[in-house]
């Protein structure tokens, strides 16, 4: 008897290390997402979005060059729509022209921290100056204060969370990757998100990518013409009586009405 009890012990003991490992990765949109370093984080942020319409949000990472940003910027001008560029700090310190322009043209503009760092490995005062000094840039180049925060490598953990919010952030992931920055062909990324979009999604590109204006000119036409609205993520989240469901990091109304996670 003994010895069974001991055999059943260690077995329990392997299958709760085996639940804790796979409990370091969330696996949200079809994509394992490191949320910390060696231990599980509480709070997750929003991937996406339970609306009642049929409503999603196109945003843009920006931490590369500009070669192709006109040429995105014409596209979404000529769709009629607008989105949210999630702009790193060096970005927006070498760019300063375009950042003007993103905003002039109405998008939203998101931080995406100043040095682009693995930003769980960060102390709080850390990461506070990362989000502040870009914070600080975008205020002085739009005139604009932002509250949308992308962590860079999609990586985060419950400091991360909370720093964000205690600067009046709320962080935002996405629900659907274009892997534009794989450099993709365009059909293959109008093909990957046409197949997958649903209402709430929120959908990732990367404004340099090489095919991604040709991509997007054509997931606009197609979204577009099913009845989809494509709006900034702004406009998709709820700002107030939300909770973000921890198993998939959807956003969802609720019903007493207060924030929580």
């Amino acid at each position: 008897m003994v010895i069974i009890i001991k055999t059943r012990l260690q077995l329990l003991a392997v299958f709760l290390t085996l639940a804790a490992m796979v409990s370091l990765l969330q696996f949200v949109g079809g994509q394992a997402v490191k949320t910390v370093s060696g231990l599980l984080a509480r709070q997750v942020p929003i991937y996406q979005v339970d609306v009642p319409d049929k409503k999603v949000a196109i945003s843009f990472d920006a931490m590369w060059g500009t070669e192709r940003t006109d040429r995105l910027l014409e596209v979404l001008r000529r769709h009629g729509v607008k989105t949210t560029f999630f702009l790193a700090g060096h970005w927006l310190q070498k760019n300063p022209d375009y950042v003007r322009k993103i905003a002039a043209e109405g998008h939203e503009i998101g931080n995406h921290s100043f040095t682009h760092p693995h930003m769980a490995n960060l102390n709080a005062s850390q990461i506070r100056e990362e989000l502040e000094k870009t914070h600080a840039l975008i205020k002085q180049l739009t005139n604009q204060d932002s509250f949308l925060f992308r962590p860079p490598f999609g990586e985060y953990n419950d400091r991360v969370i909370e720093v964000a919010a205690e600067l009046g952030y709320y962080t935002i992931q996405w629900s659907l990757d274009s892997l534009d920055w794989k450099n993709v062909s365009k059909n293959d990324i109008v093909r990957r998100i046409m197949e997958r979009v649903k209402p709430g999604d929120i959908i990732l590109f990367h404004n340099d990518g090489l095919h991604t204006a040709a991509a997007v000119d054509e997931i606009l036409t197609r979204l577009l013409s099913q009845g989809y609205q494509v709006v900034p993520v702004s406009q998709l989240i709820y700002k107030e009586g939300y909770y973000i469901e921890k198993h998939s990091g959807t956003q969802r109304r609720s019903k007493s009405g207060r924030p929580r996670q």
